[in-house]
């Protein structure tokens, strides 16, 4: 598989990276400068009208001298690292004390105090007399009730934008970290989303390419654990699919080859006069013989493809199952009469009835009867017991035949199976009988189960519901 998964992820990592770097240096610079911008402007505010009220009007009253106001100021002026003028109400300096020895004018061309509108504060160079952008605060000193001065307060950008570098030093340094320890999480999404990802690929690649042996390994308990649980279950179930596929097309490619090489071979002998007309009828007999054990093995195999394909409709009515029991066990009279098999019936005093479909109920009863049979000796007896518990009717099917050995117990149910390898050939059986009993019970949400013991016998039990 090419990486390309993985190379998004890196480039998923480049661009967090990025992103990180390029919101820090506009969005959290932008909202840094705005927030010390606000600070200081409402600090220099209140400075600025504090210094108006309380020590420049003594200045109007003569009350201080220029000397006294002058000190004041400059001894504000350091305090406040920033250039502080005094003027009258028309602009003129009168006081002054300045950063980096800047000389103020001695008047402020064009002044207006309301310039700054509703903001309240200016930023720029201040009618070019600054070579760099200043706030400028402008507070009135009054002196009784009219206005005799403007006392104003230029604090240097330069300082805020220090200031805001300094902030964004450790919030740089923070986010350096964080980037560093998230890559700690771009190795987690290796080691847990794509490393498990490309192994559930690879086994998808080889199960798509026919390799169904191919086991995807598995290191974790999670959703991806889980998939590749998941797809190793699916691939063990297409391989036995697989297997039994081919199993089954060889089993019934040899079931219709041994009756149809028979029939070929009679036929033949019959047509070119080999066997002669006296001994005709045996060979036709064994002809009839073989065509019906193929009719049998097509009816099989459709009814089990009734059930594969879940087309199966059940025709549910309600019925005796003890009248059914009775009909189906006379119609294995002769066959029980010529090996002296004899059929004991134990039945319900009253009417057993049950609820479901007639048809498959009645194949269900007679594949059982005729398995019985087959494997009963002479001279023994078959019980066929109906019992009744809750809301369910039990019908149990016993013989004292060979028996099941325990290591065929499980696999007596498979498609053409046969505990009896040599009725294979000579024998009508085509191993589907006990594979149609199961399904059909199974249709009908019902339960069969088998009881067996070597050199004593076997018992078939199954339910039916009686609504």
């Amino acid at each position: 598989m090419r990486s390309t998964l993985h190379l998004k992820f890196i480039i998923l990592y480049l661009i967090f990276g990025f992103l990180c770097i390029f919101t820090a240096s506009t969005l959290t610079n932008e909202l840094m400068s705005n927030q010390l911008e606000e600070k200081t402007f409402s600090s220099l505010y209140k400075e600025a009208n504090l210094i108006a009220a309380d020590y420049l009007p003594e200045y109007f009253s003569e009350e201080a001298s220029f000397f006294a106001i002058r000190t004041q100021l400059r001894a504000m002026q350091l305090y406040l690292e920033s250039s502080l003028w005094f003027t009258d109400s028309e602009g003129k300096i009168l006081v002054s004390a300045s950063l980096d020895d800047t000389n103020a004018p001695t008047e402020i061309t064009d002044f207006n105090p309301a310039e700054a509108g509703s903001a309240q504060y200016l930023i720029g160079n201040y009618h070019n007399y600054f070579q760099e952008d200043m706030i400028t605060v402008i507070a009135p000193v009054t002196q009784g009730f009219s206005t005799k001065g403007y006392f104003l307060i230029h604090y240097p950008m330069s300082s805020l934008e220090e200031q805001r570098n300094l902030l964004m030093w450790p919030v740089y340094v923070t986010l350096v970290v964080i980037y560093a320890f998230s890559f700690l999480f771009l190795i987690g999404i290796h080691f847990f989303i794509y490393r498990p990802l490309r192994n559930v690929t690879m086994g998808a690649t080889q199960y798509a390419s026919g390799n169904l042996n191919y086991e995807i390994p598995i290191y974790t308990h999670d959703e991806m654990g889980y998939l590749s649980v998941s797809l190793n279950y699916m691939a063990t179930q297409l391989r036995d699919m697989e297997e039994y596929q081919k199993k089954f097309i060889a089993n019934v490619s040899h079931d219709f080859r041994s009756p149809l090489t028979s029939i070929k071979g009679y036929v033949e002998a019959i047509a070119d006069g080999t066997i002669p007309p006296e001994m005709q009828e045996k060979y036709l007999n064994i002809i009839l013989f073989e065509a019906e054990r193929l009719t049998d093995l097509t009816q099989d195999l459709l009814t089990l493809n009734e059930f594969d394909t879940k087309e199966l409709l059940l025709d549910k009515t309600q019925f005796d199952i003890q009248e059914m029991i009775k009909n189906t066990a006379n119609s294995f009279e002769g066959t029980c009469t010529k090996n002296r098999i004899s059929i004991e019936l134990l039945f319900l005093p009253k009417e057993a009835l049950v609820f479901a479909d007639a048809r498959k109920i009645q194949q269900v009863l007679y594949n059982l009867l005729d398995n019985a049979i087959k494997f009963s000796e002479n001279d023994s007896t078959i019980t066929v017991e109906v019992s009744e518990r809750n809301e369910k009717i039990f019908i149990s099917i016993k013989d004292s035949g060979c028996g099941i050995a325990k290591k065929d117990l499980g696999k007596i149910w498979e498609r053409f199976y046969k505990t009896d390898q040599s009725r294979g050939k000579d024998k009508k059986g085509t191993g589907l009988g006990l594979s149609i009993v199961k399904e059909a019970i199974l249709a009908h949400d019902e339960h069969i189960n088998v009881v067996s013991t070597e050199g004593v016998g076997t018992e078939f039990i199954f339910s039916l519901s009686k609504r």
